[in-house]
Order: C-alpha cells, then sequence, then structure tokens
C-alpha cells in the first residue's frame, strides 16, 4: 500500500530532513494508519489535517533531539538589535 517511512535524522540522513522530506513521511504515516491511500472527498480536510500535524511533530521531534556523536547542529543567527539610546 505504501512504501517504508526512512529514518529522517542524522547520521542516517547525511544533512537535515527538508519540509518536503518530512512531508512524504507524515503521508506515509496517515495513509498506513488510516488504510486510505487517497480519501475520499467527505474526508480529505480530516485527512490533510492529520499530515499537516504529523509532520508538524516531526519536524518539532527532529529538531530537539540529541544524538550523540553527531556534528553539533549549526547556530541560528540571531536577530540583530536594534539600537536605542539609554
Amino acid at each position: 500500500m505504501c512504501r517504508s517511512i526512512k529514518t529522517l535524522r542524522p547520521p542516517v540522513l547525511p544533512e537535515e530532513a527538508t519540509e518536503d522530506d518530512i512531508h512524504a513521511a507524515a503521508l506515509q504515516y496517515v495513509r498506513k494508519v488510516s488504510g486510505f491511500r487517497a480519501p475520499a472527498a467527505h474526508n480529505r480536510e480530516v485527512f490533510d489535517r492529520a499530515v499537516a500535524e504529523v509532520a508538524g511533530a516531526t519536524r518539532r521531534l527532529l529538531d530537539d533531539l540529541e544524538v550523540r556523536g553527531a556534528a553539533p547542529r549549526k547556530p541560528e543567527p540571531e536577530p540583530a538589535q536594534a539600537s536605542g539610546g539609554a
């Protein structure tokens, strides 16, 4: 019915998972759990919402995982501070 969901965390995936990778995994998960490859029109909204929620949870999981032995993540740039008089 659907292909296997692949591991998305380093070092299994050499670079950070893309949003497309995460969406594809979420879609495969929802397809497997629901038993539908594509939902009927009356189930489209709930199906799409489930995919979006699973994708969001997956992104948060990948962002928060600490993988021992993996290269450190690049720090995100801090926003420029506004200069103001004191």
